[in-house]
């Protein structure tokens, strides 16, 4: 096959032109993987697949009796190892976990370019609009949906003047916040109280940010929002 023949060209440039477009969505995100993954996702993904469309183009001197073309099994094959790298932008920050949104991203490009090397555009096209309508619309939903937000709290008191967990779970109802659990543990003469709450946002979080700092008794403390 010539090399600028349109059953090679189109593929690859349609691939590349989806990572492009998810790619810099996740890169104006910040996003673990950004432009380049993603155009490589893609692109790697297309060539796989051409190459085993065009399985006939390599395998020349074969006898066409043994040869079976197969492309499903290279895109089982392409998904498998795409879950590998899709897992590596996953982590843990303390409570929270990132990078799920970026991998889907990852598992959604690769499809895509898997749908440009066997030739399949329009759903390829479509699937791209689809997806990039789907990450927009994540920034609409953030800002204007009703969350749930949980809050991971720490607060230490002096032994001699802690107060109790009763004293301490009325205390975050007066901000607002519901508590979810409530643990204590006392080390080197200070006791702390951990609670997992319900009900956080930024202005119950300053306010119990300041009647905390206010407060003598408070050694210490910790307000870690988890993220959406």
């Amino acid at each position: 096959m010539e090399l600028l023949s349109p059953d090679l060209l189109w593929p690859i440039l349609g691939a590349i032109a989806a990572g492009v477009v998810i790619g810099g969505e996740r890169e104006y995100r910040a996003s673990p993987a950004g432009l380049r993954t993603h155009i490589l996702v893609s692109l790697s993904c297309c060539l796989l697949m051409l190459s085993a469309v065009h399985q006939m183009a390599w395998l020349n001197d074969a006898p066409l009796e043994v040869v079976r073309i197969d492309p499903v099994r290279m895109a089982h094959g392409v998904l498998t190892g795409i879950g590998f790298l899709c897992g590596g932008v996953i982590f843990r920050e303390g409570f929270n976990v990132r990078g799920l949104t970026t991998a889907a991203s990852l598992w959604m490009t690769a499809t895509l370019g898997i749908l440009f090397g066997i030739g399949f555009y329009e759903l390829a096209i479509f699937g791209a609009a689809a997806t990039v309508l789907v990450l927009a619309a994540v920034t609409i939903t953030e800002r204007r949906a009703p969350q749930r937000r949980v809050v991971h709290l720490k607060a230490r008191y002096a032994r001699s003047a802690a107060i109790t967990a009763r004293a301490f779970d009325a205390l975050l109802a007066d901000h607002g916040l519901r508590a979810i659990t409530i643990d204590q543990s006392l080390a080197e003469g200070v006791h702390e109280y951990g609670a997992i709450a319900d009900g956080y946002n930024e202005e119950r979080g300053e306010r119990l940010a300041a009647t905390l700092s206010q407060d003598a008794k408070v050694e210490g403390f910790e307000i870690r929002p988890q993220q959406a």
